[in-house]
């Protein structure tokens, strides 16, 4: 049986071939990769061709699906996966070669959870490291997770983790929100559940930093509904309480400061967007203030923290 199933969904053919290099070159060789062409008016079938091995299926999507439906790509690339294990992949990212080895590891010190974590190196254009990602316990259950995330103490990314195929299919896979903003942690916080997640502080990912990355894009709109989204679903997770007396603390905690901790995130949306475009985002966000619900000083608060991002860029 395949242990491990990895899932480009593709569009960009920038940095398509030095991603699946990194994939191939894994010092493990029980995986599969699955590309799914996400109908690309760019070279990716050109890319694709010129590797000759078994371990690649390429598919290609009909229509395109788009980033704000992108979800939609890393469900459809587990129902293709045959692999015990799985993870998404970004066209333009690059795995350490021992990333399978790493997760192996952590898979074996951990036989019983459904989800496993690695820390992350950020690269630029070049691929050169220009930080780390935040560290993580070696274990921690499901209220600590959120809580460390919604408070800004660590980030992540989709390719940071790996789940369980199964457990994933049986809850409905990925949680949909637009652009896929958060659907990462989301499907993360599901999938720990009651068991836990696991982290790995070595560093086996790589994650582009660049201007096509949708972190970087447009789309503030979406992005800010999807932040509606995920705070409707951590209200309706935050309404059954934990048996575990700890794990209880922190959730009266997270039940008290949640809507203080997404207008955190709310912030961040809009700081990150004002960090390409601080005076047309700055009256977008003035605009839609009611909609979103979102406070005039924390619009002014977004604009300071966007030209601290501008500066550490």
């Amino acid at each position: 049986m395949v242990e491990f199933s990895i899932c480009i969904p593709a569009y960009k053919s920038r940095y398509l071939q030095s991603c699946i290099e990194s994939i191939l070159q894994q010092t493990i060789d029980n995986f599969e990769l699955i590309i799914l062409n996400d109908c690309s008016p760019e070279p990716v079938d050109l890319i694709v061709q010129q590797f000759e091995d078994n371990r690649i299926h390429y598919y290609r999507n009909d229509k395109n699906v788009g980033a704000i439906n992108l979800v939609d790509n890393w469900n459809k690339c587990l129902s293709l996966a045959k692999g015990k294990y799985l993870m998404i992949m970004g066209d333009d990212d690059e795995l350490e070669p021992d990333y399978l080895q790493e997760f192996s590891k952590l898979i074996q010190q951990y036989p019983t959870l459904n989800v496993y974590h690695c820390r992350s190196k950020i690269i630029n254009d070049e691929g050169e490291t220009m930080m780390l990602t935040p560290a993580h316990p070696s274990f921690e259950n499901v209220y600590d997770s959120i809580w460390h995330r919604l408070a800004q103490y660590r980030s992540n990314y989709i390719s940071d983790f790996v789940y369980r195929v199964e457990p994933l299919r049986k809850q409905d896979g990925f949680y949909k929100l637009p652009l896929a903003w958060g659907s990462d942690d989301i499907t993360a916080f599901m999938a720990t559940g009651q068991l836990g997640i696991a982290h790995t502080n070595k560093a086996v990912f790589r994650y582009r930093s660049n201007a096509l990355s949708i972190t970087s894009t447009g789309n503030n709109l979406h992005k800010m509904e999807a932040n509606i989204g995920y705070a409707n679903w951590l209200r309706a997770f935050l309404s059954e309480k934990p048996a575990n007396e700890e794990a209880l603390v922190i959730h009266r905690y997270l039940v008290k400061k949640q809507d203080y901790l997404m207008s955190k995130r709310k912030i961040f949306t809009m700081a990150l967007s004002m960090r390409y475009s601080l005076f047309g985002n700055f009256w977008l966000w003035l605009k839609h203030r009611r909609v979103f619900d979102i406070q005039i000083k924390d619009i002014f608060i977004a604009a300071v923290k966007s030209i601290n991002l501008r500066e550490t860029k």
